[in-house]
């Protein structure tokens, strides 16, 4: 990271700060390539543990509820014993566990292998919005969290068009095995880069188990922190299985495109990418509830454009969805960071847990639209997920208008 693009983030100490930043950006994109990789790999996962395409999206859905689940164990681990450590010791265990995905011979195996893959990867996304705020202030966390975000996106988009690109190519044990190499030599430059706090962030105190579990009743009492962790929850859930039976609807006819070919549609996350480097100054300018009501509404027509069945629609569509989605997340993740002046990390697991939950729960969800009316259902099914969208957000501006008259 130059020292232009330093001095844009305000930072004072760049070398510390270069370097935080830059190392658990690239483990989100670790974490994220590792999470996604399987969505870029369906008709693969299909072929070679003889199972339907449709049953194979919810490979996607059983990672992510193990990842959700295990976000609020790895928030009560980190606002205890610290962030570096945990972080470090989650992508060693990664670089070990993917090797034996080679070696899955059924589908149980591979889900259940999965699903341990999903407590590891829970911790990075438990921990760096809280490792920020310990290091950084104002408008530096802003951007700093702006560019992590970004950094998911970018992580997304890479696993699953790796994921396409070894599923077109490569055997499952080839594919497998890249995506071990890949991790484990991303993982030993984290760790080489990632700089050593002159102060650790842990919990001082002597609290009991019962006493920090009530750190996370602390921000569900908030009606405000609810609201925001479903409307996270809920965008979630309609946008990341959109992405995945698009993938099946354009390898069928009359489309006919290959895996990799399919997978292209992810590069619309993009749109998402841009927008969440540019959300910090957009937050700070209009203020999170005139950007979430944008988002729905951009949500809302990227959804109805892919009905018009034509490859140029469906991608425009696409990237309208994307950057509307990823506009919500940056929204959402600015307003719990700020918002959680005590128990941090507790405050931003709730809210992963809660997007988290919202992805595993929409593959089931979406399922029976699928199966009955194809991508049309698919859309339907999303329509009434983004419609309660605006009522959250509605509920969210009240709750918000009675704190300002107190």
């Amino acid at each position: 990271m130059n020292n232009s693009f330093l001095s844009r983030l305000n930072i004072v100490n760049p070398g510390f700060s270069a370097s935080l930043i830059w190392s658990l950006s690239l483990a989100s994109v670790v974490v994220y390539v590792n999470l996604y990789v399987m969505q870029g790999m369906l008709l693969l996962i299909a072929e070679h543990f003889h199972t339907t395409p449709g049953h194979a999206t919810l490979l996607l859905s059983a990672t992510v509820f193990s990842l959700a689940l295990s976000l609020l164990l790895m928030a009560l681990l980190s606002d205890r014993f610290g962030r570096r450590r945990p972080i470090i010791w989650s992508l060693v265990l990664l670089a070990i566990t993917n090797p034996l995905l080679v070696y899955a011979t059924s589908f149980d195996q591979l889900m259940w292998l999965r699903l341990m893959q999903g407590i590891i990867l829970a911790v990075i996304p438990a921990t760096a919005m809280a490792c920020f705020k310990d290091h950084l202030t104002g408008d530096w966390l802003l951007k700093a969290g702006a560019f992590y975000i970004g950094a998911n996106s970018l992580g997304g988009i890479v696993g699953r068009l790796i994921g396409g690109a070894m599923a077109q190519h490569l055997t499952w044990q080839e594919s497998m095995w890249c995506l071990s190499l890949m991790t484990a030599a991303a993982s030993a430059l984290i760790i080489y880069i990632m700089p050593m706090p002159k102060t650790a962030a842990v919990s001082t105190s002597r609290d009991t188990l019962s006493a920090e579990v009530r750190g996370f009743w602390l921000h569900l009492k908030d009606p405000q922190m609810c609201l925001v962790y479903l409307i996270g929850g809920s965008a979630f859930m309609v946008m990341v299985n959109q992405f995945s039976f698009i993938q099946l609807h354009l390898m069928s006819a009359p489309y006919g495109f290959s895996r990799f070919e399919a997978t292209l549609i992810f590069l619309c996350y993009l749109s998402g990418t841009w927008v969440s480097f540019k959300s910090a100054k957009a937050i700070a300018r209009y203020g999170s509830h005139k950007l979430w009501r944008l988002a729905a509404i951009a949500m809302l027509v990227g959804s109805l454009m892919t009905l018009y069945d034509h490859i140029l629609t469906i991608l425009l569509g696409f990237l309208i969805s994307a950057w509307g989605f990823f506009l919500t997340h940056a929204c959402c993740n600015s307003y719990v960071a700020t918002r959680a002046v005590s128990h941090r990390a507790k405050a931003t697991a709730l809210y992963l847990c809660c997007y988290y939950l919202g992805a595993a729960l929409g593959g089931p969800y979406l399922m029976p639209f699928w199966q009955q009316g194809k991508w049309p259902g698919v859309v339907l099914g999303s329509l009434l997920v983004i419609s309660g969208l605006f009522v959250l957000q509605h509920l969210l501006a009240k709750y918000n208008g009675r704190a300002a008259e107190h």
